[in-house]
């Protein structure tokens, strides 16, 4: 009941406001709460001051130029900002985000270039038992011509198919590598990477049971390798030999493409993994088997493993890069600063695009 109370008493403001010297004040009306904190993304949840009318006020330090998602938590219950339309979708952790702006513009910022086009497609999954979608990024003046090629990009946990451009703003992205040249073409399959339905919800055990979890991976690769490749290369002009043929992905989308492109060898010929986790048990064998007489009959242009040197799964990608090794798989391995973050993940993909389709 309390948080509709505060809510009813809640007046509309503009967005937050973004200084010049990159800071930002979040304003937050609720007369009666007793306590209103900022969650900004990357840092810790920061007390608000409650000004006489009421209104809580907080103003941050100066901020790297960034996409920054927020929360405010109003006397213990986490809540949206009703002034801000720009709403982080997520089905477990719904957020709002907020922009601070670069100079010149960074390459996650809208810019005057030729843009690309985004795809939603729906279809009835056999081998999930669910409806489901996926989105595809076609680039500007892509024609019949020329085949193109792709990049299947995979989200994490909780997010939806939509991550990668609602929150990631990868087509954003795309647009501006495009045209500044840094970049090939190419078409970017970004789908739902749940293998059970409701996999990500505060009322299932998601991660907690391993059968679960196994099954979440296996039937995920599945579907993208049966249903969803299929469709896009029936219906985009796009090329079909291997060497044409990227994944990657973040978090639990990295394990996927880890699992799914290690495990299809014949089928991607690159290969990157951002903030990997979920894949249960201490014996990678498990997850891929006969990986060194596989890797050997079809080594890959390049497998990708990076992770933020903050981020808790730190520990994790150390070990998956250190057994792959063992396997002599040639990884590269990067750590940058930075914690599990989307900020981490967007400088990710830029970098690792720049690596595909030489």
């Amino acid at each position: 009941m309390l948080a509709v109370g505060v809510l009813a008493l809640t007046q509309t403001f503009s967005n937050p406001q973004v200084h010049p010297n990159g800071s930002i004040t979040f304003k937050f009306k609720a007369p009666n709460a007793q306590a209103v904190t900022v969650g900004l993304e990357g840092g810790a949840n920061a007390e608000m001051k409650k000004g006489t009318d009421g209104t809580w006020t907080h103003r941050t330090k100066p901020l790297e130029p960034d996409i920054y998602g927020y929360t405010f938590t109003v006397d213990g219950v986490p809540t949206l900002d009703p002034s801000n339309p720009r709403i982080k979708p997520n089905l477990i952790w719904v957020g709002n985000f907020v922009t601070v702006p670069g100079t010149p513009p960074k390459e996650w910022e809208v810019q005057n270039v030729p843009h690309g086009t985004v795809h939603h497609h729906f279809y009835k999954s056999e081998v999930i038992g669910d409806e489901r979608d996926y989105y595809v990024y076609t680039p500007p003046g892509a024609g019949p011509r020329s085949r193109l090629p792709v990049l299947y990009l995979l989200h994490g946990y909780s997010d939806m198919a939509n991550g990668w451009t609602a929150v990631g703003q990868a087509h954003t992205i795309l647009d501006n590598l495009i045209a500044q040249k840094r970049i090939k073409p190419m078409i970017v399959v970004m789908t739902l990477g749940y293998g059970v339905p409701d996999f990500a919800s505060p009322n299932r055990p998601g991660f907690r049971d391993p059968a679960i979890t196994n099954k979440n991976f296996t039937l995920f690769r599945d579907a993208l390798m049966q249903e969803v490749k299929p469709a896009v290369e029936r219906e985009y002009h796009t090329a079909t030999d291997r060497n044409s043929r990227a994944i990657a992905g973040l978090s639990m989308g990295g394990a996927e493409t880890v699992f799914t492109g290690l495990n299809r060898l014949e089928s991607f010929d690159y290969i990157g993994a951002f903030s990997s986790g979920g894949l249960t048990g201490n014996d990678p064998a498990v997850h891929f088997p006969n990986l060194a007489e596989r890797y050997a009959a079809h080594k890959p242009k390049l497998v990708w493993i990076g992770c933020g040197t903050e981020d808790g799964l730190i520990g994790f990608n150390r070990g998956l890069c250190a057994w792959l090794k063992s396997q002599n798989v040639e990884v590269e391995q990067i750590e940058t600063p930075g914690a599990h973050t989307w900020m981490v993940w967007r400088r990710y993909l830029i970098t690792f695009t720049q690596r595909l389709f030489r």
